[in-house]
């Protein structure tokens, strides 16, 4: 025998081996086949790791898939006890939101809601026809106004609410939830004046002679704080159920709750033990001195819909309220670079401290010298707390927004192992004002979707509601689209940042599993995975990107439950 021969032999019984150690087993055809729970079939199912409907059937049984087919062979799990479904329509893996507010999306539905105001006048009248409905004593709380497409081309001032009332506090955040705008009853009862300074983090804005406008940036919003009434228990309660509700009729199986105080945790986990939450919830606190006691014992709750292991902070504020952190001034505010809204001592205790707690750390950072600060402070503090003692060796540390990054920092998030989460809605309604903000060059590394896969990394993507929307279509078309929704797009858009239709299904489903460490059991529809599932009247992935709008959330299917049918 050649040499030749001997090798090849021996390269061909080796292969026989590994292949039939990778092997499964053969069934035993007399074995009892397992009965779904549920058998779902449609128009088109997607298992998500495909860009096309590469699905027949699915079989679940007690919340977890156990079959997946191309042929409709799932069908040998239907049962005498198995609820069967025939979706009209396209199913997907469960579409999860990376970024979102749960009680403010609730509390959107129950107080003063300014989306959609179209001028100043606008915003008065909505205000006094608020304010009749509400007792004479009470003060009035809104928010959801953007002022960067009104005709009177400004912020709202204290006189303009004043010509609605000046015997009761008047307080509406914009709808970024950086800015506020307050009559001058507010300011009076808040003690604001000329020769107030503006706390860490925050600005007054100033006009003839210092006298404050109205309009407090960032953390001066806690200047008027205390005239906001407390919401109650049963209010929050209310708010999170409401949330809930809208949430998963616009077609969400999940979401990613920022900022959440650490005393709501107990109301979500009770609200989704009692079949009372739709949703599965991962939390993000606010550091607050709670936070390690409720991270420490909320990990997850009983039915695992409720996960909380992280914390939320922010290095800076929002582009269009101008106190995002930018390297260079803003084109439209010379003498300004925005805020910044972290001391560097105080963030580095926090972060060396929940790399050795398995803390995830996910911090909001939309300015390119925010997101710079950011990723310059976890490199910090990776270096200071070397992986043999952190409690999770891949960390996952994400940035929430990473809006305006600078070409320079693109690579990094890739090396450094940190995960962008991004609301492609924000582009599209960002993109109207941020050339006159801060340039169309500076915006080469805006809202970089595109670049940022180019180098490596996973996207977490959702809407950051209820300061947008908060509607699985609009991100997604967004993401594809890079328009507005009525089909413009304009110079700094940067078309090219757009991303294919599968990259935005994972942006909205696997990779949200991911930055969660959930992609072994969420995020795609296979086998072992849990049974969460996104139902469209039509199929997002190939009809024409206008049309992605208009398509209906038929159902949603959680654990294996199905809503909304």
């Amino acid at each position: 025998m050649t040499y030749q021969t001997l090798h090849l032999t021996c390269a061909l019984n080796l292969s026989f081996l590994v292949l039939a150690a990778c092997s499964p087993p053969p069934t035993d055809p007399s074995a009892p086949v397992l009965k779904a729970d549920l058998y779902i079939t449609a128009k088109g199912i997607y298992s998500g790791t495909r860009e096309k409907a590469d699905l027949k059937d699915i079989a679940v049984e007690n919340g977890s898939i156990i079959c997946t087919s191309g042929a409709k062979s799932c069908a040998k799990h239907i049962g005498e006890n198995t609820k069967t479904v025939d979706f009209d329509g396209y199913v997907y893996p469960g579409f999860t939101d990376s970024h979102a507010h749960l009680l403010g999306i609730g509390q959107r539905e129950m107080t003063l809601n300014l989306e959609g105001t179209s001028s100043i006048t606008d915003l008065k009248g909505r205000v006094q026809s608020y304010m009749d409905q509400l007792p004479q004593d009470q003060p009035i709380i809104g928010r959801g106004w953007i002022e960067t497409h009104w005709p009177e081309n400004r912020f709202p001032t204290r006189e303009d609410l004043d010509a609605v009332s000046t015997d009761r506090a008047i307080i509406l955040s914009r709808s970024d939830g950086h800015a506020s705008v307050a009559n001058s009853k507010a300011l009076e009862l808040s003690g604001i004046t000329a020769q107030t300074e503006a706390p860490f983090g925050g600005d007054i804005l100033r006009g003839r002679n210092d006298a404050p406008t109205g309009m407090l940036i960032d953390t001066a919003q806690g200047l008027v704080a205390a005239l906001i009434p407390a919401q109650t228990a049963d209010r929050n309660r209310e708010a999170y159920i409401k949330g809930g509700e809208v949430y998963s009729g616009y077609g969400w199986t999940g979401l990613h709750n920022m900022s959440v105080a650490p005393g709501d945790v107990a109301v979500m986990q009770t609200l989704s033990q009692d079949g009372d939450m739709p949703l599965r919830i991962f939390n993000s606190l606010n550091y607050e001195a709670s936070a390690p006691d409720v991270l420490s014992a909320n990990t997850s709750n009983i039915n695992a819909r409720v996960t909380t292991r992280s914390i939320k902070l922010y290095i800076d504020g929002a582009l269009g309220s101008r106190g995002a952190a930018l390297l260079e001034p803003y084109d439209d505010d010379p003498g300004n670079r925005g805020l910044i809204l972290l001391k560097k001592d105080e963030a580095m205790e926090i972060f060396k401290s929940s790399l050795r707690n398995g803390t995830q750390v996910n911090t909001h950072a939309i300015g390119d010298r925010g997101n710079r600060i950011v990723l310059d402070w976890y490199e910090e503090a990776f270096a200071a707390v070397p992986e043999s003692e952190r409690a999770v060796k891949d960390p996952r540390w994400r940035v929430e927004h990473a809006q305006i990054l600078n070409l320079d920092d693109l690579d990094r998030f890739k090396s450094l192992g940190v995960i962008p989460s991004m609301q492609p809605s924000h582009a599209i309604g960002d993109l109207h004002f941020a050339p006159a903000r801060i340039g169309v060059e500076r915006l080469k590394g805006g809202y970089a979707w595109q670049s940022l896969l180019d180098s490596g990394v996973v996207i977490a993507a959702g809407s950051d509601a209820p300061v947008e929307r908060g509607d699985p279509r609009i991100e997604f078309y967004a993401a594809v689209a890079r328009k507005d929704q009525s089909g413009f797009s304009g110079d700094g858009w940067y078309p090219e940042q757009a991303v294919s239709r599968l990259n935005a299904l994972k942006m909205l489903t696997l990779w949200p599993a991911y930055a969660s460490f959930r992609e072994d059991v969420l995020g795609t529809i296979e086998v072992g995975k849990i049974a969460d599932f996104t139902v469209f009247s039509d199929d997002i992935m190939t009809i024409d990107e206008a049309d992605i709008l208009t398509v209906k959330p038929v159902a949603t299917v959680v654990g294996g439950k199905v809503t909304g049918e």
